[in-house]
């Protein structure tokens, strides 16, 4: 229909095969990008349960807690900044000009601090 239509309102087309194929394609993809909502009932009705997420809250305080202590046993150039993202919630801008190093450099101080904490935690570090 949209060939046709396309055709009907005056558009030239030089070859057939290639416009119906690309036609085709913008069909598909516009599928594709649908928003397809779901009702909450039929999501019930198929055994999804949403989660109440209550958590405890003392259990999350006890984990922030051990979070802080296994950044205390990372090295001093990771410790710090990991701190100061995590624990004060900094921006990197705002730590790049406290610690008068680039965003990037701090960006990959995080990242490989993160990667050194993942290594403390699974090597079952007590804390």
């Amino acid at each position: 229909m949209k060939t046709w239509l396309y055709l009907v309102k005056g558009g030239k087309i030089d070859l057939m095969r290639a416009f119906l194929y690309h036609v085709l394609n913008n069909l598909i993809v516009d599928e594709y990008r649908k928003n397809k909502t779901s009702s909450l009932d039929i999501l019930l009705e198929k055994g999804f349960e949403p989660s109440t997420g209550n958590s405890d809250p003392l259990i999350d305080f006890l984990d922030g807690k051990k979070a802080i202590l296994l950044i205390q046993r990372l090295p001093e150039t990771y410790h710090q900044v990991m701190r100061m993202r995590h624990v004060q919630d900094l921006s990197l801008q705002e730590i790049s000009l406290l610690t008068g190093q680039t965003k990037n450099s701090i960006a990959v101080q995080l990242h490989r601090g993160l990667q050194k904490l993942r290594i403390i935690y699974e090597n079952g570090f007590s804390v």
